[in-house]
């Protein structure tokens, strides 16, 4: 079950309430569910209760019982705990976290990614400033693979050295120096996003305009290279300054980028291990990994509010969540020793894959290479 299945799952319950009289409120559209926080515990948390109390005119915890009896009833959901003032804690079934590494396993990449195209239109726009430039080609990579139309278009040329060096796409400037086919080389040009089939119609939309305006690079982040040149720019949040320095390119725990890539790299060479001693992943119930596979599940979720928001920094947070989840498992993947890979290892080496898959896919939207050795 995935954290918007789940949130569809709180919602229905909430629906039951109203519909026999113990609720007295409008359902929301949506709930929201989180990984549990300090004091929590299970796989989800809500705080729907305390959303709907006022409005209930009753205490948060007595909304929050009234919710439990119907959660527990439903598929999927294994057991639901009270804590604080009235957060629900919502454990899944054995299956779910099967299903989950299934479907990440299943859709590759492209996990998180919308299945049909959006109706949204939007033109993205930037001034003449890399980071503006870099944070606007990498929101239209995200908001294109939840289906939106998106169209790119800066203020000025941009640099020869952004479109070869940083690999920005611009579909509305001309590359400084660069002429024939309209001022834009190949590499420059839109390219078709294959999760975005939108067909041609006689009367398009009209496309909404939104201006990408993030606090400016205060040095040149050429000299640290495409990849943590572009880290360097999205990890930060559009309003925080960036330090554009060579902590980016260390090989060490503190350099945030190194954790993803390192991340990603062992859960390849993991498999490669693995096939050498003759066993493959395979999805199973996996004990102590729940953090990671409530950051797995809750990829799409990022994914759609970072599109949204035009934020490519929620994304690369949310790799270095699934990196800092993912590491401590990777010790117990392989058998020791004399030891017999078993069910538990294979099971084990599926999550590993899914992590690798998820953080693979993560870095390709925020343009950066996911090197599968390091």
């Amino acid at each position: 079950m995935t954290p918007v299945e789940l949130s569809r799952t709180v919602l229905r319950a909430v629906r039951r309430a109203v519909d026999e009289g113990e609720l007295r409120v409008a359902v929301p559209e949506r709930a929201v569910v989180t990984a549990p926080g300090p004091g929590g515990c299970g796989d989800y948390a809500t705080n729907i209760a305390l959303q709907l109390a006022r409005p209930a005119g009753q205490p948060p915890r007595d909304v929050a019982e009234i919710l439990q009896a119907r959660l527990l009833g439903s598929d999927g959901v294994a057991d639901v705990v009270i804590t604080g003032p009235g957060f629900l804690n919502i454990s899944l079934g054995g299956t779910a976290s099967v299903a989950l590494v299934e479907e990440i396993l299943g859709r590759g990449t492209r996990y998180g990614y919308a299945d049909a195209p959006s109706p949204d239109f939007v033109q993205l726009s930037c001034p003449h400033e890399v980071r503006a430039v870099v944070v606007m080609d990498a929101a239209a990579r995200i908001m294109r693979s939840q289906g939106a139309l998106v169209r790119t278009r800066c203020d000025a040329g941009i640099a020869p050295q952004w479109a070869d060096l940083l690999g920005v796409r611009v579909e509305g400037a001309t590359v400084e120096g660069v002429t024939g086919d309209g001022g834009v080389p190949v590499d420059a040009r839109p390219t078709p996003h294959p999760a975005t089939p939108h067909p041609a119609t006689p009367h398009p939309p009209t496309p909404l305009h939104v201006t990408i305006r993030p606090a400016p690079a205060p040095a040149d982040p050429l000299p640290l290279g495409r990849d943590a040149a572009r880290w360097a720019l999205l990890h930060p949040a559009a309003h925080d300054r960036p330090h554009v320095t060579d902590e980016h390119l260390v090989q060490r725990e503190s350099n945030p980028l190194f954790r993803v890539r390192y991340a990603h790299a062992r859960t390849r060479a993991l498999l490669r291990n693995a096939d050498d001693l003759g066993f493959d992943a395979e999805p199973g119930p996996v004990e102590q990994a729940h953090e990671l596979l409530a950051a797995l599940a809750d990829h799409p979720r990022v994914l759609a509010r970072a599109a949204a928001h035009r934020a490519p920094d929620r994304l690369a947070r949310h790799l270095v969540t699934v990196a800092d989840a993912v590491l401590p498992l990777l010790p117990a993947v392989l058998p020791r020793g004399a030891e017999k890979p078993s069910a538990t290892h294979r099971a084990r080496l599926a999550v590993a894959e899914a992590a690798g898959t998820v953080l693979a896919g993560g870095l390709s939207l925020l343009g950066i290479d996911a090197p599968d050795h390091l």
